[in-house]
């Protein structure tokens, strides 16, 4: 059994009571943070995050560890329902962050989005080059 860190105080009673849930099934699992990656789609890093309450699991993370743990995914995703509303925006903030520790990341969901807009606003920028290179200049 894994020995846990205490949950951060700022983080809200819906989404601790689902931390705790989660850290109960992986428990049950016997398997290592390392052993839990390679079972899912969500990596060693990111299981520390959702299990130390740091950030919020995704639902597909839930889902993933009660198929895992072979358990009943309808509490787990109830209790993700209740607590995905209340969650804190990003990661919770601890007293370092508050102390003025850098900034986390932006999320990977962010990056890509971000990514996605510079990449389509280039092929806007080519195209209407493109189309003015091509136009008839009138003087002819």
């Amino acid at each position: 059994m894994t020995r846990w860190r205490p949950l951060p105080d700022s983080l809200p009673r819906e989404a601790r009571q689902l931390v705790e849930q989660l850290r109960q099934l992986k428990d049950r699992t016997d398997l290592s943070l390392a052993e839990l990656a390679r079972r899912t789609a969500y990596s060693k890093s990111s299981w520390q995050r959702y299990l130390s309450g740091a950030k919020q699991p995704p639902r597909g993370a839930v889902q993933a560890l009660c198929k895992v743990a072979g358990a009943d995914q309808a509490r787990l995703l109830a209790l993700w329902d209740l607590a995905a509303p209340v969650w804190p925006y990003g990661t919770v903030v601890t007293a370092m962050a508050s102390q003025g520790a850098p900034p986390a990341p932006a999320p990977a969901e962010y990056r890509r989005w971000r990514t996605a807009a510079l990449v389509a606003f280039a092929v806007i920028v080519l195209l209407v080059a493109g189309v003015l290179w091509t136009w008839p200049s009138g003087s002819g």
